[in-house]
């Protein structure tokens, strides 16, 4: 079972929309959400899944991807499909905010993830490395030693 969400989730510079959200019990099905990236703001940490692929399309702007140590710019109308175990990253090194498109399949991540993030960048101060972390292995993300 699918269902479709526009409620925005924000997490310092970023801004994430969650357009399907899917079961990943479901046959594979995906997660797609929308993500803005304001230029110049701080990107999460290299990370890796092992239980999903992920496919980035580029809406607007640009954001420069690591991926398996090669440096990729998806801009408008291109494609970054990222394997399951390979460890990437994205900044927006710009002057103009950036939207892409993310489809996770199978829908293992979620909003929930993005919420926990959230609540953990929201609280005042510093975030917790170790929190962080912690709270990206509960949602399939392997955060890079």
């Amino acid at each position: 079972m699918s269902t479709t969400s526009q409620n925005e989730i924000t997490i310092g510079g970023i801004a994430v929309r969650f357009l399907l959200e899917g079961s990943a019990a479901a046959d594979g099905a995906p997660a797609l959400f929308e993500f803005d990236v304001r230029a110049g703001s701080p990107a999460p940490p290299a990370h890796s899944h092992d239980g999903y692929e992920e496919t980035l399309y580029g809406l607007r702007g640009t954001l420069v991807w690591t991926v398996d140590g090669e440096r990729v710019e998806v801009g408008e109308g291109e494609i970054l499909s990222i394997p399951r175990g390979v460890v990437h990253r994205f900044e927006n090194e710009g002057d103009v905010d950036a939207t892409q498109l993310a489809i996770v399949t199978p829908a293992v991540l979620g909003p929930g993830y993005f919420r926990e993030l959230a609540e953990l960048v929201g609280a005042g101060g510093p975030p917790d490395p170790a929190a962080i972390g912690a709270v990206m292995r509960r949602h399939g993300l392997t955060p890079a030693v």
